[in-house]
């Protein structure tokens, strides 16, 4: 036994145990960390300001022409965008493993507008200064910005869902509601007979299943979970109803092709619109950021429009927080402000078409020259909901999501133990 455990077999033991105790003792010190308790010192005399995004969808890659901008004016303290996955889903894991890291090289996050209370709550990121300017933000985004009575970021770009719609399509023939019914889908055929579907809307298993489940609830007046009373409520008759109704629209009826392309549950928010752009379905639901998509690339699409959705909208969006990693979050934060400025705002919706944060972009000549949906989205944000605000909000969402999922491929029936698991994953616990 001495002689099998002797030699570069010890070695690599003695590093592997060496190596979970290193890990073990980080996790356990950034989960347990107070927000305010005082962080230590890293890689000191790192100038470079790290920033860890999602991709740049932005026509013409604005953002880094912003952070250039920025890097011209601030030698001193030059900027860099670590791009993460596309998948909302996984930049919260990339992001969550970073600040869990003894050796992040974080100093501001791109976040989710879901993952404030989470990130503020386990000490990944730091409050802004109490006297820091919030004046001209519209109102919903920067509200996603607080967390227990603190400002924790700065709204980057705001989100709304948008109907968009083949011109061809008369305004008498788009839907009242959503999914659309039978006759709807009879108009929207008479005036796109190639069509393959009335409809698309993001239903993979990912934040946009959430996303669009929560819009199918919302439109026949239910809701998932009762912020004040703290109650999972998925299994009211509104809620039941408004999936009941999502996955029907899958389904052809009489001669017509579906409500809803069937194809959906593997779509996202690109294969949706590429759906769109070929003419395969008359009506998509899909983020401000498509509008600018549509109209460049090799197929460019011009025949198209938007205009808020019939039901409720989610709020989305992205915000910028200072993390707690960081050795400078005075230049952390004055870049956060450069980011969120008016003017950056007004170069980010007007060349890249982000939905810019601050009320007066909206109303800029300029910007509605290049962007002619400017009021309508401006709308469409101001009268989005919120998803649910809790520090558990990524195992909510992907319950969530495997709720939704079992309930599309049960012809619309809600799984008995729906309340159950959501409220556990509501307190992050899995069932």
């Amino acid at each position: 036994m001495t002689k099998f455990l002797s030699g570069p077999f010890t070695w690599f033991v003695a590093f592997l145990l060496g190596v979970l105790v290193m890990v073990t003792a980080v996790a356990a010190r950034n989960v347990f960390r107070e927000p305010d308790e005082p962080r230590q010192q890293q890689q000191p005399g790192r100038a470079e300001l790290v920033i860890y995004s999602g991709v740049d969808e932005s026509t013409g890659g604005q953002r880094q022409k912003l952070i250039e901008e920025w890097n011209a004016e601030n030698r001193d303290t030059p900027a860099r965008l670590v791009s993460l996955s596309r998948s909302a889903d996984a930049q919260h894991s990339e992001m969550r493993a970073t600040a869990q890291s003894d050796v992040s090289d974080a100093d501001v996050y791109n976040l989710d507008t879901t993952w404030t209370a989470a990130f503020a709550s386990a000490g990944y990121i730091l409050p802004l200064d109490p006297s820091t300017d919030t004046s001209g933000f519209l109102g919903p985004p920067l509200e996603t910005c607080r967390f227990e009575g603190k400002l924790w970021a700065l709204p980057f770009n705001t989100d709304a869902g948008l109907l968009y719609y083949r011109r061809s399509v008369p305004g008498s023939a788009l839907p009242a509601a959503l999914p659309p019914g039978p006759n709807d889908v009879r108009a929207l055929r008479n005036a796109m007979p190639g069509m393959e579907a009335g409809f698309v809307t993001p239903l993979d298993a990912y934040e946009g299943l959430t996303v669009s489940a929560l819009e199918a609830i919302w439109a026949e007046g239910g809701e998932v979970y009762d912020q004040e009373k703290d109650l999972v409520v998925i299994d009211s008759k509104q809620a039941r109803e408004g999936l009941r109704k999502l996955a029907a629209a899958m389904d052809r009826v009489d001669d017509l092709p579906p409500a809803v392309h069937p194809k959906s549950m593997t779509f996202r928010e690109d294969t949706s619109r590429e759906a769109f752009r070929e003419g395969k379905v008359a009506l998509m639901r899909n983020w401000p950021v498509a509008y600018g998509l549509l109209r460049s690339g090799d197929k460019p699409l011009t025949d198209f429009d938007v205009r808020s959705l019939p039901g409720p909208s989610v709020l989305g969006g992205q915000n910028l927080a200072v993390a707690s990693s960081t050795d400078n979050p005075r230049a952390a934060q004055k870049l956060i402000q450069f980011l969120t400025s008016e003017e950056s705002e007004r170069r980010l919706f007007r060349d890249g078409g982000l939905a810019a944060t601050r009320t007066a972009v909206y109303n800029d000549p300029a910007v509605i020259r290049f962007q002619p949906y400017a009021s309508t989205l401006k709308q469409a944000v101001e009268n989005a909901k919120a998803r649910p605000e809790t520090t558990h909000y990524a195992l909510f969402s992907s319950t969530f999501q495997d709720i939704v999922t079992q309930t599309l491929n049960s012809d619309g029936k809600l799984p008995d133990d729906a309340v159950k698991r959501l409220t556990e994953a509501l307190n992050g616990r899995i069932v």
